[in-house]
């Protein structure tokens, strides 16, 4: 699905405009980034699921079509976990 299938569908099911659709999931996927910005990042939409901001470590992993070694640098990742609703229904 992309986003102007689901702010259709949300605009359908909320009985809204396309507009105001959208301007709802803006302001979501914008708090979302905000708060995953945050030292402990995480949201925790109940029965759906958790986002959760890690911290990956540096690690050495190699170029998979030379075999070259090389140095992957720290990072913070997003890791998403489905709640049981949203596990339930899949």
């Amino acid at each position: 699905m992309t986003k102007v299938e689901l702010v259709e569908n949300m605009a359908k099911d909320a009985k809204i405009s396309k507009a105001a659709a959208g301007a709802a999931l803006d302001s979501f996927m914008a708090n979302v980034t905000n708060a995953l910005k945050k030292k402990d990042g995480k949201i925790t939409l109940v029965g759906f699921g958790t986002f959760t901001k890690v911290r990956r470590k540096a690690r050495k992993g190699r170029n998979p079509q030379t075999g070259e070694p090389l140095n992957i640098k720290a990072r913070n990742v997003v890791t998403f976990k489905a709640g049981k609703k949203l596990k339930d229904a899949i």
